[in-house]
C-alpha cells in the first residue's frame, strides 16, 4: 500500500521530512488553482496523482485533511488518517461566525492575507519557527484566500470506517471537537515538531489494517 501525504494550507513536502513512515509514502504537490474551483473540483484534480491501480491510504493534515476527505468521496482510499485536522465540517472552530468571515476574506487586500510572524508562531504552537517561516513567505497570498474561503463554507464529512484523527493537546488554530488520538503538547505544527510520535502511532495503525 501506498500511503499520499497532503500538507497544510500552502506547505509543501519540507513538514513531512521528519516523519519516518514503514509504508511506502507520496507527497501530493499542490497544483494552480482556479477561483471558480470547488473542493471537490480541486481535489478532482489532484486525484491524478494517486495510482488508483493500487492500494492506497490518504494522510491529511490540517487544509490536507479537508482535501483527503473529498479525495474519499471520488476514490476508495484503504484508510485516511488526519492530523491536525476535522473529519467533518462541525469540527471547524466558530461555526457560528465561519460564513461572515468568508465574506470579508474576500475583501482583505493580499499583501495583508498573511499575519505577522509572532501571530503565526503563537496560533501554530511552533517549535521549528524558521520552517513555518519559510512555508507561510512561500505561500501564494490568492491561494491562501481562495482556500478560506471554502474552508469557511465547507460543509462535509468523512467516511464512517478507516478514519482516525491525531490531534495536539495545544492545538490552537484548531482546537478538538470530536474523537482523535491525542499528542500531549503538540500544536498545529506538530507533523513537524512532534514527527517521532506521530509517525510511531500512523506506523502502528497501517499495521493493524486488515
Amino acid at each position: 500500500m501506498t500511503l499520499y501525504i497532503i500538507g497544510g494550507l500552502g506547505a509543501d513536502e519540507r513538514v513531512f521530512e521528519k516523519l519516518n513512515l514503514k509504508t511506502h509514502s507520496i507527497c501530493i504537490k499542490w497544483i494552480q488553482h482556479d477561483s471558480k474551483d470547488s473542493l471537490k473540483d480541486y481535489a478532482l484534480r489532484l486525484s491524478k496523482q494517486i495510482n488508483k491501480n493500487e492500494e492506497f491510504g490518504l494522510i491529511g493534515v490540517s487544509f490536507g485533511g479537508i482535501i483527503a476527505i473529498e479525495l474519499s468521496n471520488i476514490l476508495k482510499p484503504k484508510c485516511i488518517i488526519l492530523v491536525s485536522s476535522v473529519s467533518k465540517s462541525e469540527e471547524l472552530p466558530f461555526k457560528y461566525l465561519r460564513r461572515p468571515f468568508s465574506k470579508l476574506i474576500k475583501l482583505i487586500p493580499n499583501r495583508f492575507v498573511k499575519p505577522p510572524q509572532f501571530i503565526m508562531n503563537f496560533m501554530f504552537g511552533a517549535v521549528d519557527k524558521e520552517l513555518l517561516s519559510k512555508i507561510i513567505k512561500d505561500t501564494d497570498p490568492h491561494f491562501i484566500k481562495w482556500a478560506l474561503h471554502l474552508i469557511l463554507t465547507w460543509r462535509g464529512s468523512g467516511p464512517n470506517e478507516n478514519l482516525i484523527r491525531i490531534h495536539g493537546t495545544n492545538d490552537r488554530l484548531i482546537p478538538l471537537k470530536g474523537v482523535a488520538k491525542m499528542i500531549d503538547n503538540g500544536g498545529h505544527f506538530m507533523i513537524v515538531d512532534k514527527a517521532d510520535e506521530i509517525s510511531n502511532y500512523i506506523n502502528e495503525y497501517v499495521k493493524g489494517l486488515k
